[in-house]
């Protein structure tokens, strides 16, 4: 499936201790992964899985305690802010709450143009500065002109997702991970901002990486599916082989847990 595709991303034995002694949790367990270029991955697993925790590790947030992460295939170096910054030029996110993602006190285009010079356009003129604004917000169906002097918090939480895209659109990172990215908002904007992430992965040859406990998600978007239970990756392969053909209890669980519409819902396990 991934032949001729490079790696942008994996990891060997990758682990994240938090605590010492007694107190001392395993958030990620010495997991494996090879993430390649252009491919759509989803990371699947409850609350407390750990998989919020690997990607604060894939973003350089937090140091791994164990184990190499890769970057397009060199050992991936972010010891200091300058290589950090480098770093965030190819790799980006999406949260679950887009609210909290934004400086309150910076207003819509501040938030925009900060991606515009973060790819090396600061030297452009204002006119060129707001045709790539305008087009980014039509990217994601919204007006630029109608935004221009809001802040981020006038707009509903669709809108708010949607800007996110809009940066994104912007920067063009080699990698995406989206954290939840529809959680907050409703089914008919949901469609929309997954058939957005997946536009953007086809026009600027992206890698969306998916994190989420939702097992239809991942069906519906990825190519790969991995299964995360408490800290390891207990399941991993093509999503018709993972979902459609699951084998381990886990995996089987999640999967049963999806209420099915022409089924009778059993609730006795609520």
């Amino acid at each position: 499936m991934n032949e001729g595709r490079n790696l942008c991303l994996s990891g060997k034995g990758v682990t994240k201790e938090f605590g010492f002694g007694r107190g001392k949790t395993v958030a990620v367990d010495h997991v494996d992964f090879n993430f390649h270029e252009g491919e759509i991955i989803s990371i699947v697993g409850e609350s407390g899985s750990g998989k919020t925790t690997l990607a604060k590790m894939l973003l350089g947030l937090i140091n791994e305690t164990e184990g190499e992460i890769y970057f397009q295939g060199q050992k991936r170096d972010i010891s200091s802010h300058r290589k950090k910054k480098e770093y965030w030029k190819q790799i980006q996110a999406i949260f679950q709450d887009p609210f909290a993602s934004y400086n309150i006190f910076n207003k819509i285009d501040s938030v925009l143009l900060d991606c515009i010079h973060m790819r090396g356009g600061r030297n452009l003129s204002k006119a060129e500065k707001v045709k790539l604004m305008a087009e980014a917000c039509s990217f994601v169906n919204l007006k630029f002109e109608e935004l221009t002097n809001k802040y981020p918090f006038e707009l509903s939480g669709g809108q708010q997702q949607r800007l996110m895209i809009a940066r994104i659109f912007l920067l063009k990172p080699k990698i995406l991970l989206a954290d939840e990215p529809t959680s907050m908002i409703d089914a008919c904007s949901r469609a929309t901002i997954l058939d957005m992430l997946l536009q953007l992965r086809d026009e600027i040859g992206m890698t969306p990486i998916f994190i989420t406990h939702d097992i239809g998600l991942a069906y519906y978007v990825s190519d790969t599916v991995y299964i995360m239970e408490k800290g390891k990756f207990v399941e991993s392969g093509s999503a018709d082989e993972v979902i459609l053909r699951p084998k381990q209890p886990y995996t089987k669980r999640l999967i049963n847990d999806v209420p099915k519409i022409y089924e009778e819902w059993d609730l006795s396990t609520v």
